[in-house]
């Protein structure tokens, strides 16, 4: 069961991730909750916490962090597309109760919380439920930037074989002409190639 404790202790005991997941937006879909043990819990952290059930359609979108149920249900009622989650998921489940493996990979929570749980246990999936959603998040933001360099590079290229073809010059003739280009129109040069390569396909 959750034990007793002052706020106070939570933010100074050296709890992993204590100072930094105070002031999250945290929703509470779960169906049994005795006494408000969770909740009160989740609180102590210094977030802010509301607790909904049953389930609704659709979980809101402008939390940080969301408990719910593990129930067959949940892949549909999750407020994002499938691999780019708006918020940490922590999915609850009965440490008795067999794991559904495919319910979970659908759901790709970032941590699992089993009952009867703990205070500890119920931070630390907190903690580490915000820090692997922060971690994905940064992977993703990478991985657009890396996505934006490639197209960017491609274009470039492109475009230098077009000018080589179009006006008969070699590639690094054709280089410079697009960085005098971007830089008497202040832009970039993957700009000035996706414009030369728009034009091009245009014009046939």
């Amino acid at each position: 069961m959750i034990g007793s404790g002052r706020t106070d202790d939570v933010a100074n005991d050296g709890h992993p991730g204590s100072r930094d997941i105070s002031a999250l937006e945290i929703v509470a879909a779960v169906q049994h909750d005795e006494g408000g043990a969770l909740v009160r819990e989740l609180q102590r952290s210094r977030s802010r916490v509301r607790r909904i059930w049953p389930l609704p359609a659709r979980l809101p979108d402008d939390v940080d962090v969301i408990f719910c149920e593990l129930v067959p249900e949940l892949p549909l009622c999750l407020p994002w597309v499938p691999g780019q989650p708006a918020a940490a998921l922590v999915a609850i489940m009965a440490a008795v109760q067999a794991p559904d493996l495919k319910l979970l990979r659908n759901c790709a929570p970032h941590a699992v919380l089993h009952r009867p749980f703990t205070g500890h246990m119920v931070l630390t999936s907190l903690a580490l439920a915000r820090a692997q959603f922060l971690y994905e998040r940064r992977l993703r933001t990478r991985i657009d930037k890396l996505d934006d360099t490639l197209r960017a590079f491609r274009s470039v290229e492109r475009a230098k074989s077009i000018l080589m073809q179009t006006r008969q010059i070699d590639e690094d003739e054709a280089y410079h002409f697009m960085r005098r280009q971007a830089m008497k129109r202040r832009i970039s040069i993957s700009a000035v190639a996706v414009a030369i390569v728009d034009s091009y396909d245009v014009l046939g």
